[in-house]
C-alpha cells in the first residue's frame, strides 16, 4: 500500500462527501421557501441511508467478485468483509481496498441525493426513503459494476469513464427524468411562477460543489500522479467555460445573462467533463465544457415545451451534460494523458471505441429510465409517492418534518 495514494483517496473521498451538503445549499436555494427544508433533509438523508447500504450489501453488489456475465457483483464483499486480498480486476492496485470502498461510497451518495430535484415539493418523505433504497442497489450498483469495476461488461469492452459520466451523470439525469413522469407536476406549474427563494444560498451550494468535484474528478485516479493532476485541471478549464458558455448564450439570447445561469453553466461544465477528466488533454476540456454549457442550457428547456416537471433541471444538466461529455471523451482521448486509456477519433483512434462510448451513454440512460420508472410505479402503488394536494400547498417543510426555515417576528413563517 502506497500511503501517499491511500491519504489522496482519503481526502478526495472526504471532498466528495462535501459536495452533498453542497447539492443540498445549490437545492435548497432554488426552491421556494416551504420547502427548503425538505429538500435539503432528502439530501442529507442520503448521506445517511446510502452509506449503510453501500457497506451492507451494493459495494459487494459493485465491485465484488463477478456473479456472471459481468452484470452484477456477488455478495463476497458483503459487510465491506474480505478486502485484504484486494478488489478483482484491479491487480496493482497501490491504495487500500478499504479506501476505494470509502470514496466510491461518496458517489453513490451524491448520485442518489442529485434524484431530489426532480421530486422538489410532492413526495412524501417515507416513499422518498423507501424508493432510494431500491434505487441504490437495483439501478446503481448494477451500473457501477458495468463501467467502474475491472470485470463489468462494459468495462470489459474498452468503455472508459473516469469518474461517472455514466454511473453518475447520466444516471442520475435518466432517474430523475422517470420520477418526474411518476409523480407529475407540481400544482400551478408550469403556469405559476416559483421563483427561487435564494439565489446567493445556491451560489454557495454551487461554490462548495465545484471545491468538491477535484475530488470527485481527480480522486479518481487513485493515486497521487500525473493523471490526477490532468483531472484536477480539466475540471478547473471545464468548469470556468462552461459558466462562461452559459452565460454568454444567455446572454445574447435572454439578454440577461443570470448569476443562476452561471452556476449552472459551471456545474454543466463539471458534469461533462467527468468521464473525460483523466483521458483528454487540456485544451479539449475547454471545448467540452463551453459546448456543455451551451447545449444544457437549451436542455432545460425542453421540459416547458413537453411539460415534465423535472424541477431543479437534473436531466438538463446531469443527463444531457453526461451524454455531451461520453460522446466528447470518443472524440478526445489522448493515451498521452494516460497510457491505460485509449485514442479518440481526433487522436487517431477506432472508430470501434468510439462506438462503444456511445452503446455505453445509452444503455446507462435506457436502463436507468426504465427501472427508476419501475420502481417510481410500485413505490407509487404499494404506499403513494406523493403527497396529498393540501400537504403540497402547504409545503413540505410543515407537513412532513414539523419544521420551518425561517420565521418573521412574532412566529409566522414565510411560504412565498
Amino acid at each position: 500500500m502506497n500511503t501517499g495514494d491511500t491519504a489522496w483517496v482519503l481526502a478526495s473521498a472526504a471532498l466528495v462527501l462535501f459536495m452533498t451538503p453542497g447539492l443540498a445549499l445549490f437545492y435548497g436555494g432554488m426552491v421556494r421557501s416551504k420547502g427548503v427544508l425538505a429538500i435539503m433533509m432528502q439530501s442529507f438523508v442520503c448521506m445517511g441511508l446510502v452509506s449503510v447500504l453501500w457497506a451492507v450489501l451494493a459495494f459487494s453488489l459493485s465491485f465484488g467478485p463477478d456473479a456472471g456475465g459481468g452484470l452484477l457483483g456477488n455478495l463476497r464483499f458483503s459487510g465491506l468483509a474480505h478486502l485484504a486480498h484486494g478488489l478483482p480486476g484491479f491487480p496493482h492496485l497501490h491504495v487500500s481496498p478499504l479506501a476505494v470502498a470509502v470514496f466510491q461510497m461518496m458517489f453513490a451518495v451524491i448520485t442518489a441525493a442529485l434524484i431530489t430535484g426532480a421530486m422538489v415539493d410532492r413526495v412524501r418523505f417515507f416513499a422518498f426513503v423507501v424508493f432510494i433504497a431500491l434505487w441504490v442497489l437495483l439501478v446503481y450498483a448494477p451500473l457501477a459494476h458495468w463501467v467502474f469495476s475491472p470485470t463489468g461488461w462494459l468495462a470489459h469492452h474498452g468503455v472508459l469513464d473516469f469518474a461517472g459520466g455514466t454511473v453518475v451523470e447520466i444516471d442520475s439525469g435518466f432517474s430523475s427524468l422517470a420520477v418526474a413522469l411518476v409523480l407529475g407536476r407540481r400544482q400551478g406549474w408550469p403556469r405559476e411562477p416559483m421563483p427561487p427563494h435564494s439565489v446567493p444560498l445556491s451560489l454557495t451550494g454551487a461554490g462548495i460543489l465545484w471545491f468538491g468535484w477535484f475530488g470527485f474528478n481527480a480522486g479518481s485516479a487513485l493515486g497521487a500522479n500525473s493523471v490526477a493532476v490532468h483531472a484536477f485541471v480539466n475540471t478547473q478549464l471545464a468548469a470556468a467555460a462552461g459558466l462562461l458558455g452559459w452565460i454568454l448564450v444567455e446572454g445574447i439570447w435572454r439578454r440577461t445573462p443570470t448569476t443562476l445561469g452561471a452556476a449552472s453553466g459551471a456545474v454543466a461544465g463539471m458534469v461533462a467533463i467527468t468521464p473525460c477528466a483523466g483521458f483528454v488533454g487540456t485544451m479539449p476540456s475547454v471545448l467540452i465544457g463551453a459546448l456543455a454549457g451551451v447545449v444544457c442550457m437549451f436542455a432545460v428547456r425542453v421540459k416547458f415545451r413537453f411539460r415534465y416537471d423535472d424541477s431543479l433541471d437534473v436531466w438538463g444538466i446531469h443527463g444531457v451534460g453526461g451524454l455531451v461529455g461520453m460522446v466528447l471523451l470518443g472524440v478526445f482521448a489522448s493515451r498521452a494523458i494516460d497510457h491505460a486509456g485509449a485514442n479518440g477519433l481526433a487522436n487517431g483512434g477506432s472508430a470501434s471505441f468510439f462506438g462503444w462510448e456511445i452503446l455505453a451513454a445509452v444503455v446507462a440512460a435506457a436502463f436507468a429510465f426504465v427501472m427508476t420508472f419501475v420502481i417510481a410505479k410500485v413505490v407509487d402503488l404499494v404506499i403513494g409517492l406523493r403527497v396529498p394536494p393540501e400537504a403540497e400547498l402547504a409545503g413540505l417543510d410543515v407537513t412532513q418534518h414539523a419544521e420551518t426555515a425561517y420565521a418573521m417576528a412574532g412566529g409566522t413563517h414565510v411560504t412565498a
